[in-house]
């Protein structure tokens, strides 16, 4: 019920800054003005993913689009955990319960740029989606840029999706993958192909992940495994005022809730196909360090994590470090991930921001993100799912094969790498086509460009890459 409170909320508001904007309402863009341009993700929550998705979108529009001729805000949930990111951009804070906000806060700029990457999906949270709808729609239906840029679409709720077709049939999508540009083309949504945004994150030097390693325990010389969990079955979090109350009264849903009126998935199916997703890792982890000399580390990228990596610490005896992303922040914690020599990885981002530095690595997924990356790399063997009933011998299987093939699964690593950079790329070219379509005297670039002009600047590693495997 209060999902649908929120999207018929948002849908109103939606209708409103429409008949505003039919009056003579609004904030029109006029030529030499700054494009205003309001960066809507899931920020300030210490999700390394989202903070390094969006991180890499302001660097690449900025530079494409010119930092003198634009001005950028980015929301988060909390600027003491978003400090020191998003460097020349606003933060504006995005409330837990968002329809009002999006109605008063849209209207200022000149467009939206979406940034999630679970952009138009059920699975995580309808709240989520719905305020990626309101954000894009807002904008839309004032005839103002509206795009969003490198995300995915999947299953949406009944009503959910005839929202999205209906509000974002004005706004432009540039998807992570094929499927995801099927399931908005059937809802009327213009797309076009791209991909994450990750890939040109630089971290911090090489030499500071691996004294955090050192600092933690490693020799400097055993590999080092790192093990990135999740809570795969806590999955998608609902709104539920009836929860909340129950919450404030007697305490009850305490453990489900995860912020404001918004609870995780929970009950006895979903907490024992938890245990035994843990229980599978845990059993891995531990018959390959019995086999092969290996330094095990776990990272939470994403704050929620600390409690599946805790957990599973636990069942190997304790004793091996935790790194979360509430300790490190994301230019320090992708440093440490990429000083590692192996990864197993539920996160998606964990394995992305690791892929630069040519990390041999298998995931085990929850959705099809993780799934069409591996797909992609050619690693169809390194990859698991989260409730398969064999996942503890597989993932074994999946740790002596990074082990024994690290040389060639980092080759086809740095291949992947590189085309997508190019994708990338033609993202940026999408983009600035976009703005001159809704802003034709907006002034852009003038000359000929090739594609690495198209990407933020990029560090000397990838420059590296590009140049040995274009």
């Amino acid at each position: 019920m209060m999902d649908f409170i929120l999207e018929a909320w948002v849908s109103g508001s939606i209708e409103r800054a429409k008949a505003a904007w039919m009056l003579g309402g609004g904030n029109r863009w006029k030529p030499g003005e700054k494009l205003k341009l309001l960066f809507a993700g899931y920020n300030g929550t210490r999700n390394m993913g989202s903070d390094v998705r969006v991180e890499e979108m302001l660097r690449q529009i900025r530079h494409i689009l010119g930092a003198e001729h634009v001005e950028f805000t980015a929301m988060t949930f909390d600027f003491e955990r978003s400090r020191g990111y998003f460097e020349n951009t606003a933060q504006v804070r995005l409330p837990d319960i968002f329809p009002p906000f999006l109605a008063n806060e849209v209207p200022k700029y000149h467009g939206v740029v979406a940034c999630e990457g679970s952009m138009f999906k059920s699975k995580f949270a309808n709240a989520l989606t719905t305020m990626m709808i309101g954000s894009l729609g807002l904008a839309a239906v004032q005839n103002k840029l509206s795009v969003g840029y490198g995300g995915e679409a999947g299953y949406m709720d009944p009503l959910l999706a005839k929202m999205c077709g209906r509000y974002c049939r004005n706004s432009f999508v540039i998807t992570r993958n094929e499927e995801s540009r099927t399931v908005l083309r059937e809802l009327g949504v213009p797309t076009e192909l791209g991909t994450d945004t990750a890939w040109t994150f630089e971290p911090r030097p090489p030499e500071y992940g691996q004294s955090v390693l050192r600092k933690v325990g490693w020799d400097g010389r055993t590999p080092v495994l790192v093990v990135c969990p999740i809570n795969p079955f806590e999955w998608p979090v609902r709104a539920s005022v009836a929860k909340l109350a129950l919450l404030s009264t007697i305490g009850a849903y305490k453990k489900s809730h995860y912020r404001g009126p918004y609870f995780h998935n929970s009950g006895p199916a979903a907490d024992a196909a938890y245990e035994r997703y843990l229980t599978a890792i845990a059993n891995a982890v531990d018959a390959f360090r019995k086999r092969k000399s290996v330094f095990v580390i776990f990272v939470a990228t994403e704050r929620l994590d600390a409690r599946p990596a805790r957990r599973i610490t636990e069942k190997l005896g304790g004793g091996i470090p935790v790194l979360t992303s509430d300790e490190y922040n994301m230019y320090e914690l992708v440093s440490v991930l990429r000083a590692c020599h192996m990864m197993a990885s539920s996160r998606y981002h964990g394995i992305v921001t690791s892929m630069p530095g040519l990390v041999p690595s298998a995931g085990i997924t929850m959705d099809e993100r993780i799934r069409n990356l591996m797909r992609e790399r050619g690693h169809q063997d390194l990859l698991m799912t989260v409730d398969d009933p064999e996942l503890e011998g597989k993932l074994l299987a999946a740790l002596e094969k990074l082990s024994r093939d690290g040389e060639s699964i980092a080759d086809g690593i740095a291949r992947t790498v590189v085309r997508n950079l190019k994708v990338m790329a033609r993202m940026g070219v999408y983009f600035e086509e976009e703005v001159q379509r809704r802003y034709p005297e907006f002034g852009t670039r003038r000359g000929e460009w090739s594609w690495e002009d198209y990407l933020p600047p990029i560090s000397q590693n990838l420059k590296d890459l590009v140049s040995s495997y274009s």
